[in-house]
């Protein structure tokens, strides 16, 4: 994620934050114009079609000069949010909460803070969507989302049918998910990732089964017509080792069937570009040793797009140094991955894909503005 300042003092501000900490001022996301704005509050009250207070950005800055905000819903009510919502706009809840069709039971302990986690990692998903120019404020290019807990003799599972993507609230606690990772011999689980990794199921419907891809997708991924269920009854029931799979994929279990090799490669995609992005924006620059070039990062969003040679350049150093800072901290990596020369063909595919222009496709689809709870 790159970098933001406050509007009123300079001060440096992240994409999360709802206060500057050096300054006091409001902070809000604006969609709209893909920067946190320092809010104010303004002299009036917002017009129909959704009444109550109305913020404005301090400064003229970018595209935001009169714009007139709300803030979420879900901010004031459940510090869950810190999204704004152009004020003409006939919504209580942003774009990126909109999105969230049934929530856990919030009068369950415990479940509000899960719930946030996983609002708080929906938005950064939201934000690379956006980047990368795939529309997350279009209903007809986003999924929905659906934040269920477990019960008796109904276990939750984690996945992606039909634009839904079901979330099981237990992954927001760090002891269960970590759980779930040694006993799947997992070397990387998080909240963000589930949500990249089922948000390419959602994207391989739109950009390969609809986008004309299937037969390039199926010379490199394989023919994802063979039975779904058995394949993973199949994995689960004999788990590749090592030099069964890194070969050719990202993760053992993209080896388990077509869809997960997509979808692995996809969510492997969007790390490499937040990351990256991250590092440019500390302009951050590496060289590997006496006699190694140095490598300079480079924005990923970047207009004209770089090269997918580039960013693996770039990548590779990168993650080196993460890994290396972590262990100096006494902590497990934080990329725990290497790719093989097949797994890069698979995120070459995936980069050349998303970079083509994606023009929204259908008019858009009436919304639900308040989500409601299972």
């Amino acid at each position: 994620m790159r970098l933001f300042h406050c509007d009123q003092c300079g001060h440096l501000v992240f994409f999360e934050s709802v206060h500057c900490v050096n300054c006091g001022a409001a902070l809000a996301y604006l969609p709209d114009c893909d920067d946190v704005g320092a809010m104010a509050a303004s002299d009036t009250d917002s017009p129909l079609p959704v009444p109550g207070p109305l913020w404005q950005r301090i400064t003229t800055k970018g595209s935001s000069s009169g714009q007139r905000y709300r803030m979420c819903a879900n901010r004031d009510q459940y510090q869950a949010c810190n999204f704004a919502i152009p004020a003409d706009t006939p919504y209580t809840l942003c774009s990126s909460c909109r999105q969230t069709l049934v929530l856990p039971d919030l009068s369950v302990s415990g479940n509000t803070f899960r719930w946030q986690k996983l609002e708080s990692a929906k938005r950064r998903l939201y934000y690379t969507l956006a980047r990368l120019g795939l529309h997350p404020d279009q209903p007809n290019w986003t999924p929905h989302y659906q934040f269920l807990a477990d019960v008796p003799d109904q276990p939750v599972i984690t996945g992606h049918a039909n634009g839904l993507i079901t979330i099981n609230i237990a992954e927001a606690d760090d002891d269960e998910r970590v759980r779930r990772r040694v006993a799947l011999h997992e070397p990387y689980r998080t909240l963000l990732g589930h949500l990249r990794h089922e948000s390419g199921h959602f994207f391989w419907d739109k950009l390969v089964r609809d986008g004309g891809e299937l037969d390039s997708f199926r010379q490199l991924f394989g023919d994802e017509r063979e039975s779904y269920p058995q394949a993973l009854q199949n994995y689960y029931a004999n788990p590749p080792g090592y030099e069964r799979w890194s070969a050719q994929h990202v993760s053992a279990y993209a080896s388990a069937h077509p869809w997960e090799d997509w979808a692995e490669s996809w969510a492997h995609y969007l790390h490499m570009v937040d990351v990256l992005e991250t590092a440019a924006s500390y302009q951050t620059g590496l060289s590997m040793g006496e006699g190694s070039p140095a490598v300079t990062m480079a924005d990923p969003f970047i207009q004209p797009a770089p090269s997918f040679e580039d960013m693996v350049a770039q990548w590779v150093p990168v993650t080196l140094l993460l890994n290396s800072l972590n262990r100096s901290l006494g902590q497990h990596d934080a990329y725990p991955f290497a790719l093989s020369a097949g797994a890069l063909q698979k995120l070459r595919y995936v980069h050349d894909i998303v970079r083509r222009p994606h023009p929204v496709d259908s008019p858009a689809a009436n919304v639900l503005t308040q989500p409601s709870a299972a």
